[in-house]
């Protein structure tokens, strides 16, 4: 099973200049989100190529005209579901709870919750592996995408200088190695996880077998970094 991840709670800020949204401004960030959500279960079942305008607004219910409206054309509309699914993956792992007291917890923490994100939500691996299909070239188009990956990269930046500064990490350890080791390992059990189950002769998405990878890939993280845990 998953480890409990603790979580803080993130305050929300309000402003007196705030004003709330009128009942035509909610209908349309309504119809807007909806259109959303059911461009990433389509996008996430049929690839890019493969999710027509009118699969998806009939997944929305709603009409191909508001896809138009909102994102100006499918590929306006797949550039936009690449920002919402990496918004919720950073919004899920701002609730990580990393303790610079604690650097091996908190990388353990860290490590479980990406290999479990990317095991709970295949939409996110799918609509990934569509977009490298097209060599990335709508990731590209996203004006926060390096803020994504310096946000991710960072959460692991601070873990190892907390256990670099402890003497309990190697001193020659990369940020971006470490996040790169960690995804990969955890994006290639999840994207693969067909053909391998098949080439191997076992259910890799048994539960069991699952649990056994993320062990395995914790202590190749932790032997990585230079910690030893005492038997």
């Amino acid at each position: 099973m998953a480890q409990a991840i603790k979580t803080k709670p993130t305050p929300i800020k309000k402003s007196a200049n705030v004003k709330p949204l009128g009942t035509r401004a909610r209908s349309a960030q309504l119809t807007r989100d909806s259109v959303l959500k059911a461009a990433i279960r389509v996008f996430a079942k049929y690839g890019l190529n493969g999710g027509s305008i009118e699969k998806i607004s009939s997944a929305a219910k709603s009409h191909d005209r508001m896809i138009y409206y909102y994102f100006g054309n499918k590929e306006g509309l797949f550039v936009a579901v690449l920002e919402e699914i990496y918004r919720r993956f950073n919004e899920a792992e701002a609730k990580v709870n990393i303790d610079a007291k604690d650097p091996v917890g908190s990388l353990k923490r860290i490590i479980t919750f990406i290999v479990y994100y990317y095991h709970d939500h295949p939409e996110f691996v799918t609509i990934l592996n569509s977009e490298n299909l097209h060599r990335g070239k709508h990731i590209a188009k996203l004006q926060l995408a390096t803020e994504y990956s310096s946000t991710a990269i960072s959460v692991f930046r601070n873990i190892l200088e907390s256990g670099q500064a402890q003497g309990v990490f190697r001193q020659d350890v990369l940020a971006r190695d470490l996040y790169m080791m960690v995804a990969a390992l955890g994006y290639f059990y999840q994207s693969n996880r067909y053909t391998l189950s098949a080439f191997l002769g076992e259910k890799l998405d048994a539960s069991d077998t699952f649990e056994a990878w993320e062990k395995f890939v914790m202590h190749a993280v932790l032997s990585t970094v230079g910690y030893k845990e005492e038997v």
